[in-house]
């Protein structure tokens, strides 16, 4: 696990992700996140998806204000988050979870992620050990 962040999130804001750069040694699959209740109440994999409006229509769409970079429409798509189940790690690729894309997304936050935090983040593979993970929060996304 490389790069662990999240970003500071609004003072209102009731949600907040996580990401990293995952690379396993042998193939397995992120199946499932955990943090202490003390910072989220529920963790879940999320994956940000370009979707055609018109697949939308008639479509409960998580909308809370959550997107990590806002809610993003035009002409090609709207932006939207879906929970995942699973995500691959074939052996020895790395996988980033990065904004727009997938991502450990925390709900009901219990305080707002300030920059300078750490928190640890639990994560379950079907084939491996849990790994914790500390995670720094920023203002910004890392560079590389």
């Amino acid at each position: 696990v490389e790069g662990a962040w999240a970003r500071t999130s609004p003072m209102a804001a009731t949600a907040g992700a996580a990401y990293m750069v995952l690379t396993a040694g042998s193939d397995d699959v992120l199946i499932g996140a955990s943090v202490d209740a003390s910072i989220a109440g529920e963790v879940q994999i999320h994956e940000t998806t370009m979707v055609d409006p018109a697949e939308l229509e008639g479509e409960d769409s998580m909308d809370d204000g959550a997107m990590e970079d806002g809610d993003h429409s035009g002409d090609m798509g709207v932006m939207q988050m879906r929970e995942v189940g699973r995500i691959e790690l074939p052996a020895g690729q790395a996988v980033a979870l990065e904004p727009g894309g997938y991502h450990i997304m925390l709900l009901d936050v219990s305080t707002p992620l300030e920059a300078g935090q750490t928190f640890e983040v639990t994560l379950d593979f079907e084939n491996g050990d849990d790994m914790v993970v500390m995670v720094e929060v920023r203002d910004e996304a890392p560079t590389s």
